[in-house]
C-alpha cells in the first residue's frame, strides 16, 4: 500500500496525461462503435421492413437477444467466451466488436421508426419518377429519416459513451481503468472518481452539442 501526502485533486491534477490517454481509449471505442453500429442499424431496420420472411425473422432475433442481454455479458462473451471455440481477439477489438453490435440492435429500432414516420407518398412520388427501391430509399427516405432519428439516436450514444465503462472488465485500460489503475497506486477513490465524472460529462456534453448542430442543419435541408 502506498501512502501520499499530497491533496488528492492535486494527484488527479499530476496524472492528467495517463487519465486522458484513457479518455483517448473511451472516445475511440465510442467512435467506432458508432460508426459501425450506425451501418448495423441501418441494414437491419432495412432487412425489418423489406427482408423475406426469413430475413426478418432474423432480423427480429438478433434485436431481441442483443436488446434482452447485458452490454456486460455480451462483452465478456465475445472476449472470453470465443476462446473456447478457438478465436481469441485482443481486448480493444473485442470491445469494438460487442459494442458495434450491441448498439446496432438499439440503432435499427430508431431507424425504423423514423423510416415508419416517413410519409407514404413521398414514396410513391419517388417511384412515379422511375427510381428503384433502393434509389428511393437512398435519396428520399434515409436522408429525411436521419433529421427524425438524430434525437433519440443523441441519446443512445451518450449512453453507449458512458457503457464504454465497462470495457475495464476486459483489461481495456479506458477512462475508467484508468482510474482504477491509479486508486490502486495511491488508494485516493473520490477525486479520482469525481475527476473521471467530469472528464465523461464533457464528453458527453461535447457529443450532444455536435449532434444537436447535424439536426439544425438536416432541418435547414429538408
Amino acid at each position: 500500500m502506498q501512502t501520499v501526502s499530497e491533496p488528492g485533486w492535486q494527484l488527479v491534477l499530476d496524472n492528467l496525461p495517463f487519465l486522458f490517454k484513457g479518455a483517448g481509449y473511451t472516445l475511440l471505442l465510442t467512435v467506432i462503435s458508432m460508426f459501425f453500429g450506425l451501418i448495423i442499424g441501418v441494414v437491419v431496420a432495412i432487412a425489418r421492413m423489406k427482408g423475406n420472411k426469413l430475413v426478418r425473422a432474423v432480423a427480429r432475433f438478433y434485436v431481441s437477444i442483443i436488446r434482452g442481454t447485458p452490454v456486460l455479458v455480451q462483452l465478456v462473451i465475445v472476449y472470453y467466451g470465443l476462446t473456447d471455440y478457438g478465436i481469441t481477439l485482443d481486448a480493444v477489438p473485442a470491445a469494438c466488436i460487442a459494442l458495434s453490435i450491441n448498439i446496432g440492435a438499439y440503432l435499427s429500432e430508431t431507424f425504423r421508426g423514423a423510416i415508419l414516420s416517413i410519409p407514404k407518398g413521398q414514396t410513391e412520388a419517388a417511384y412515379a419518377t422511375g427510381m428503384s427501391s433502393l434509389q428511393t430509399m437512398w435519396r428520399i427516405i434515409l436522408p429525411q429519416a436521419a433529421r427524425v432519428a438524430i434525437p433519440p439516436m443523441g441519446n443512445t450514444f451518450i449512453g453507449m459513451l458512458k457503457e464504454t465503462s465497462l470495457v475495464s472488465v476486459i483489461t481495456v485500460t479506458d477512462l475508467m481503468r484508468s482510474a482504477d489503475l491509479l486508486i490502486a497506486q495511491y488508494y485516493v477513490y473520490m477525486p479520482f472518481y469525481l475527476g473521471i465524472a467530469i472528464m465523461y460529462w464533457v464528453m458527453s456534453t461535447i457529443f450532444a452539442t455536435l449532434l444537436e448542430m447535424a439536426e439544425k442543419r438536416l432541418a435547414r435541408a429538408y
